[in-house]
């Protein structure tokens, strides 16, 4: 059973921080993470003159990138759909836990990040009901999920132990 839980929020909520902290405190307690990060549109995580830039260029579906530290799989779509969240967790290899940033419309469990800078925007939480917590940096009134601080790292880590199952 994969175990996947989710970082959601408007721009600018904290939402990478926050899955990075949540990294490395899991880590840090022996699980093994993967991450997968929604991004948009044009995006590239390839540098123009590398080598395996060109190959893509030349037209190659998938380049994959090997040194005795880390490989590397991109997957050029062409004419293909965007895949599915499910296609993607479908090639990660075993770990314990896949925090996913991103996804707002997938259907796992999320914690909703908020900022008092992006306050202005409509909680999130109130028309998705696989948000199971919120995490800001200011005091949140009137929710029924569970709140915590942004900066609480530790606290959310156990709730996310606790919500997946992957409590020891």
């Amino acid at each position: 059973m994969r175990r996947v839980f989710g970082i959601t929020g408007w721009k600018n909520s904290g939402k990478t921080t926050l899955t990075e902290k949540l990294v490395a405190e899991f880590a840090r307690r022996g699980w093994k993470v993967s991450t997968v990060k929604h991004a948009h549109h044009d995006f590239d995580i390839d540098k123009p003159g590398a080598d395996s830039f060109r190959h893509r260029q030349a037209g190659a579906t998938e380049v994959a990138i090997v040194s005795d530290r880390r490989w590397a799989l991109m997957h050029e779509l062409r004419d293909e759909d965007e895949p599915t969240l499910d296609a993607i967790l479908s090639r990660l290899g075993t770990c314990d836990i896949v925090l996913v940033e991103g996804y707002k419309r997938e259907a796992h469990s999320k914690i909703e990040t908020r900022r008092l800078e992006a306050k202005d925007r409509a909680p999130l939480s109130a028309k998705d009901p696989h948000i199971v917590a919120i995490a800001a940096d200011f005091a949140v009134a009137g929710e029924n999920l569970p709140v915590f601080d942004l900066d609480d790292t530790k606290s959310i880590v156990d709730f996310i132990e606790r919500t997946t199952g992957l409590a020891r």
